[in-house]
């Protein structure tokens, strides 16, 4: 099969067929629904597994029906020929329309995107997301507060709840170091997939993971921090009034960790 010339992005299927502008009414005037988001690789994606699981489990909460991950590789695989390109950004969208009996699902494919290495500041924010579990589009809280602190010369937004317990990032996950141990915070997060990838294979490279309670009273108790997200890792260098030491060598076992994740094709 001749691959086509890749097509302008983004590039946007509907169960499979190019989008029209009544497929797009859906996600622009119907916002319940649900999403995974994940970087390809010549047509391959480290934790495949977790986010079909990720897929059919939002589905079965939100619309009561599962989700078939063989369908849904199939959808991807057919996005990507259709864009023309095998490194990308790849959305799959999970949407039920009003008498519809099976989820539509929508592929978007953008150009292939690296998280920033360099040490990021965060701006601690007030919002804990509704439904924290499941990854799904709209969510004004995150992007308002996100832009706030970008307005105000931060990188990211940390979202915390109204004790000061620390949830998780506007679009990521954090992790801190104790001196012993990776602490994520126990709160209610959307676990992302490099953060369970991480979790998953810290302990057999000899590093302890925990989840147990963070707040913005006991950061100083932590000497470096670090976020992670589809696009990547990346040190912590500042909250608020608190600064983080990049530890060189945390950040290089971490990256190793993450490295030894395979790439599943899709």
């Amino acid at each position: 099969m001749t691959t086509p010339p890749p097509q302008p992005f983004p590039y946007a299927e509907f169960d499979g067929r190019p989008a029209t502008e009544e497929d797009l009414r859906i996600p622009a005037f119907l916002g319940y629904g649900h999403f995974t988001a994940m970087q390809v690789r010549d047509g391959k994606v480290r934790g495949l597994a977790l986010h079909l699981a990720r897929l059919d489990a939002a589905n079965r909460e939100l619309f009561e029906r599962p989700l078939d991950g063989e369908r849904v590789r199939g959808l991807v695989r057919h996005a990507l020929d259709g864009a023309g390109v095998r490194d990308a950004s790849v959305r799959v969208h999970g949407f039920l329309s009003p008498g519809d009996e099976e989820t539509t699902v929508m592929v978007t494919v953008r150009g292939p995107a690296r998280k920033s290495a360099e040490p990021h500041a965060l701006m601690s924010v007030p919002y804990v997301r509704t439904v924290p579990h499941i990854k799904r589009p709209g969510e004004f809280g995150q992007t308002y507060y996100a832009r706030l602190a970008a307005r105000a010369g931060f990188d990211e937004a940390l979202l915390t709840a109204p004790d000061g317990t620390v949830t998780e990032g506007a679009i990521t996950n954090i992790g801190f170091w104790d001196g012993t141990s990776v602490v994520w915070p126990d709160a209610p997060c959307l676990i992302g997939i490099t953060m369970a990838l991480l979790e998953r294979g810290l302990p057999g490279a000899g590093t302890q993971s925990v989840r147990r309670p963070v707040t913005l009273d006991t950061l100083s108790a932590f000497g470096s921090a670090f976020l992670t997200n589809t696009q990547g890792i990346a040190p912590v260098r500042r909250i608020d009034g608190t600064e983080f030491a990049v530890d060189e060598e945390l950040m290089a076992r971490i990256g190793r960790v993450y490295d030894a994740a395979p790439l599943d094709a899709i």
